[in-house]
């Protein structure tokens, strides 16, 4: 009779650790028609990428001899690449960001 008793009490505990399980991990399906989820997986890669590719761009060209605006269009020239990698993300990042969407929900799975 102890033994059933165990047996059950040992079961129940196991059932109920399998929901708790459950319970915690998101539901990684839902995930990948979320459009939420990809817009914002979108904007994140494609401004991350964007960014540095200008940044990049910047880098290469140097200080014009005249009309050189100093620490100010510095500042105001990062400002301006921050708005054009979003709006160069929100045309074209899907097209390269697709993909890796695929992967991040599959390695989440």
């Amino acid at each position: 009779m102890v033994n059933a008793i165990n047996a059950d009490l040992a079961s129940a505990a196991a059932m109920n650790a399998a929901q708790n399980a459950r319970a915690k991990t998101p539901d990684l399906a839902g995930a990948a028609q979320n459009p939420e989820l990809r817009k914002a997986f979108d904007a994140f890669v494609g401004e991350t990428i964007f960014g540095q590719l200008l940044h990049s761009m910047r880098k290469t060209v140097g200080k014009p001899a005249y009309f050189n605006g100093g620490r100010a269009e510095e500042i105001f020239q990062q400002q301006l690449d921050q708005v054009l990698a979003k709006n160069i993300s929100e045309s074209s990042a899907d097209k390269f960001s697709g993909p890796m969407f695929e992967l991040f929900t599959l390695q989440r799975k």
